[in-house]
């Protein structure tokens, strides 16, 4: 900065004028030590959102207590069979599972078939005899649910045959039907209608008497009703309901085509205990439940896809 004086021309005896001056920087230097600021940023400094990283105690502890579980069980097994006996040993059970699953469709006759055949045989009773519970329990449901007058008829019926066994039942379809295969659907029906009844009603009598309000205000339909208002706030209850009863369904197969014959997993099981195979019987066991635990894990899979939950 360099400061200059200057006397007016005309005011001799006036004080001075003092101008201050910038003096310029040597760019040159500071351009050398400096570097010189970016005017643009790049799009993604900004924008770039850090990604999660695995979480790996989640996946441990989702992994390692089913895969603990397992293990204690065929340590069981093992402990159980080291000493020989009637139940086969793991590593024999396992040897004859190769072999079963290695030919799961063959036919050699309509009673020898492949375990696979057996397995679709009996999903296709459960499938007929739980859409045809479905058909009928939801919508008693909703009738019982809505309507008190039907609710006090109903229900003491429900009660009194709700706790019946599945195997009661086979004998009243065999004896209406005259054949195993729909006094087995029958016996299904039956007995997997009582939870999608009992868990519809429960959950439409649960609806806010607000929602019910605002249709009466509206002066909508029954049929509007149903659909637009008690079927969303249902939905949950009912989803539960069918959960219930295809794990019942799946229950009762089994027992049921023990006792009817034909091709099927209950039948599979009654028939190579006949032939004192128990390693197939075991193999059945396993099998028995881990179709089961897919159809469940299937109903969760649709029950979260429709939940209203956020």
């Amino acid at each position: 900065m360099s400061t200059a004086v200057f006397h007016a021309p005309d005011e001799g005896s006036g004080e001075p004028l003092t101008v201050s001056v910038a003096t310029p920087k040597p760019l040159a230097r500071e351009a050398a030590n400096e570097p010189a600021a970016s005017t643009s940023t790049p799009a993604t400094a900004s924008t770039a959102v850090p990604r999660p990283g695995l979480d790996w105690r989640a996946l441990w502890m989702r992994v390692l207590p089913p895969v603990m579980g397992l293990g204690l069980l065929w340590l069981v097994w093992f402990v159980a069979t080291l000493k020989g006996g009637p139940f086969p040993t793991p590593g024999a059970t396992w040897d004859a599972a190769v072999q079963l699953f290695a030919h799961p469709f063959y036919r050699n006759g309509p009673n020898d078939q492949g375990i696979g055949w057996n397995i679709l045989n009996s999903l296709q009773r459960v499938a007929l005899g739980f859409g045809l519970a479905a058909a009928v329990g939801i919508p008693l449901g909703f009738i019982i649910g809505r309507f008190e007058f039907a609710s006090r008829m109903l229900s003491p019926l429900i009660s009194l045959l709700k706790p019946v066994s599945p195997l009661a039942w086979l004998p009243i379809g065999l004896l209406v039907f005259k054949s195993a295969n729909p006094a087995a659907i029958w016996t299904i029906f039956i007995c997997s209608i009582w939870p999608m009844v009992v868990n519809t009603a429960v959950g439409v009598q649960r609806v806010p008497q607000d929602y019910l309000n605002v249709a009466r205000v509206l002066r909508l339909s029954e049929w509007k009703l149903m659909t637009r208002i008690l079927f969303p706030a249902v939905l949950p209850y009912m989803l539960t309901g069918v959960r219930l009863s295809v794990g019942t369904a799946w229950l009762v197969i089994v027992a049921a085509e023990m006792l009817t014959g034909g091709v099927g997993i209950g039948f599979w099981v009654w028939d190579e205990w006949n032939n004192l195979n128990v390693q197939h019987i075991i193999i059945a066991i396993f099998v028995i439940g881990i179709v089961g635990l897919m159809l469940e894990w299937l109903l969760m899979a649709l029950a979260k896809r429709f939940s209203f939950d956020d």
